[in-house]
């Protein structure tokens, strides 16, 4: 089988509405893993890496002063799966860069 070629991630762009709706589906996933409700969950900044489907990492803005990097990946369209959360980091200030993990 031909190897899939994984591109490095890209730079940190400004989130877009695609990015929120993204991130959008995750929130439930993500809400769950910590046990708690986010009153806020804004897109800030992400980096989107080429796989096999498409990883994105995601600043979001989860209260007032409280941000997380979420990792989430979304399948190629054909495989008709649902965008999933694959990891993500906590206590997070807004201006803490945007990195691989």
């Amino acid at each position: 089988a031909a190897e899939m070629m994984c591109g490095a991630p890209s730079a940190t762009q400004p989130a877009t509405a695609e990015t929120q709706a993204i991130a959008d589906k995750v929130k439930s996933q993500l809400e769950e893993k910590e046990n708690k409700k986010f009153p806020v969950f804004k897109a800030l900044e992400f980096k989107s890496q080429l796989v096999a489907g498409k990883n994105y990492f995601i600043k979001v803005q989860v209260d007032e002063d409280d941000f997380m990097h979420i990792r989430v990946f979304e399948s190629l369209p054909h495989e008709n799966k649902p965008v999933a959360l694959t990891s993500y980091q906590t206590n997070k200030g807004r201006h803490d860069e945007l990195t691989y993990f």
